[in-house]
This record gives structure tokens, sequence and C-alpha cells, in this order.
């Protein structure tokens, strides 16, 4: 009699058929990698520093290295770890072999002068010794008093924010709606106006060729040029005038800065450079328009004029402010520097 299963045992064997394929795949995917990987692979054993030497045909080295790593070396590592060695003096008349990988580099070599024995390690810093050229000391630095630093603190902050709230906003808009062209004849109007101030300071400066130039160009500009309006003595004639103003001419006779002083509407200043500004302005005519000194009508020009200067600056003083950590120390810097080059340079 023969033995036939029935149906849910067969059921059983099959799904225990289909299951074990599965299991038998993984298995072998996982384990071959592993068996041929073995079989593969060889013991290379330990690794000395013998065999990491070139092969014969590349330049030989000695047996034994004695590349120092602080006091082990290569060739007696037991030695170096048990006992301190002293570092090894050359005999005289021979010299340490190269420690570098390019050899022995003299300042011969590479065309620069070597050092002599007295300044050999006279060096303290990282780098060397920093001189300037042919050793000629640092230019040093301007100073200027700062005596009423919080007066000129609380009207630097004034002027900052006059810029930000009354000066950007109206050249913003009177750059939108006046085109460059417009603003740049406004600009030579404004620097004509300005021509007497340079003329009496260039004579007083001992410039008397540059204030007949500027003599010239005043005559040139306020006829041909329209009144100012274009700079016809410089795009017609090429003649190019000097800036000058009483302050500038202060410092070329030796008067000093005084202390800084920053004026409100104004901006950064000194003493010597205020006075010289209001000598200036009795030499600018539009100044007698009014009555008086500081009439409405100077005043209201000279506002014209910084609002038209603005509108071709948009964006520098943001710029500026950006760029400096200390902003009140900054503009006082470049303004000593700015007017110290105007004295001694030009």
């Amino acid at each position: 009699m023969v033995y036939h299963p029935s149906a849910p045992q067969a059921g059983r064997r099959a799904s225990l058929k289909r299951s074990a394929f599965p299991f038998l795949m993984l298995l072998l995917f996982f384990c071959c990698p592993l068996v041929h990987a073995g079989a593969e692979v060889s013991e290379t054993g330990p690794i000395t520093v013998r065999d990491l030497k070139a092969p014969e045909s590349t330049v030989s080295e000695p047996a034994l290295s004695t590349q120092e790593v602080g006091n082990t070396t290569s060739g007696n590592p037991r030695m170096a770890q048990s006992e301190p060695q002293e570092p090894a003096i050359p005999a005289a008349g021979i010299t340490p072999p190269s420690s570098d990988e390019y050899g022995d580099v003299t300042a011969k070599d590479v065309g620069e002068r070597a050092p002599s024995s007295a300044t050999a390690g006279a060096s303290s810093d990282e780098y060397g010794d920093v001189a300037t050229e042919d050793g000629a000391s640092a230019e040093p630095r301007e100073v200027i008093a700062d005596p009423i630093k919080p007066f000129n603190i609380a009207m630097y902050h004034f002027n900052d924010k006059l810029y930000f709230w009354a000066w950007k906003p109206v050249a913003t808009g009177y750059k939108y709606v006046l085109p460059r062209e417009i603003r740049g004849l406004f600009s030579s109007f404004y620097a004509n106006l300005k021509a007497p101030i340079r003329i009496v300071n260039n004579l007083l400066q001992g410039e008397p060729g540059y204030a007949g130039k500027e003599l010239a160009s005043f005559l040139i500009n306020s006829t041909i040029g329209v009144g100012g309006l274009r700079n016809c003595a410089e795009e017609c004639f090429g003649l190019r005038g000097r800036y000058a103003d009483f302050g500038q001419t202060l410092g070329k006779y030796g008067v000093g800065f005084g202390f800084y002083l920053v004026l409100p509407f104004v901006g950064p200043s000194s003493v010597r450079d205020g006075f010289g500004f209001l000598v200036d302005w009795t030499m600018r005519p539009q100044t007698y328009i009014g009555d008086e000194f500081f009439s409405y009508e100077s005043v209201g020009l000279y506002t014209h004029e910084q609002i038209n200067s603005t509108s071709f600056h948009l964006g520098e003083y943001e710029a500026f402010k950006k760029a400096s950590v200390d902003p009140y120390i900054s503009m006082r810097d470049i303004f000593i520097q700015y007017r110290k080059n105007l004295i001694e340079n030009r």
C-alpha cells in the first residue's frame, strides 16, 4: 500500500522548497567573495625599512639611514628608545649631509645676498627681519591730537545721520531726475566759481605759473564756457590748474594741524583747516550775494553744490563704513593722510 501525503502537507513541503532556494542564493552571494579573497591575498609578513629601498638601478643609499626624528634613528631604534643620544657633531672640514628635499641651496644659487655674520641669527620673529627696501626705516605715521574727542564723536554721528536721513535721499532723487550730463554742468559751474580761491592760494604758495593757468581758465570758462558750465580751458586748450586752499597754504609754511575737529555739515577738519575754510569762504563770489557773511543765498548755493557732488558718489560712504572696524578712527586717519599728501606732494 503506497502512502500518499495529504494536500496540506504537500503544500507546506512545496513552500519550504521555494523559501530554501533564495536562502541558498544569498548564502552563496555572501560567502563566495570571502572564499576568493582568502585564496587570492597572500600574507606579506612584516615590512622592514630595507624592503622599501629603491631598486639597484636607482641611486644607492647607505645601508643605515641616519635621518633623525627627535632622538630616534631608523638605524638602531632599540638603542634610541633606551638611551637618549646627543646630536652628532660633524668633524672639522666635513660638511653634514643635506637635510632638505632639494639638496643644499645657497643664497648665491638664487641670486640673493648672503646674510652677514653681524646679522645672522639676529631675527626674533617667525619670518625673519622684515625691513623696507635698502634698509630704510618705515615712514612714521602722522598723529593728530584729539582733545575734544567726545564732541567730535557727537558731530560725527550727527553728520552720519544727516547723510542717511537727508543728503542721501535728496541726492538719490536728484540723480534720478537730472541726467549725468546736466549734473556735470553744475559741477563745472561751481568749480569755476571757486577759481579765485585757487588763484590767490597758488600765489601765496609761490606757484605763479599755476596761478596764471587758473586765471586764464577762469576767463576762458566764464566767457567761452558760458559762465563756467563747460570746462573749455581744459577741453579746448589743455589748461590744467592746481588745487589750492588756505589750509594747505598754512601747512606749506609749517603751521601744524592744531587738533582734530569735526564740523557739523562740513565733516572732518582741524583747527588750521577750519580757519582756512573760513578764509576761503571770503573768496567765493556767491558769499557776497546777500548782506550777511552766511546768507541764505550763499548757504543755499553751497547746499546745492554738496547735493550735486554727492549724487556722483552715492554708495562710497556706505562701503567705507562697511570696511572699517571703527569708522570714526578710520575717517580721522584718512583725513590726516589726505591733507598731509596735499601739503607735501602738491
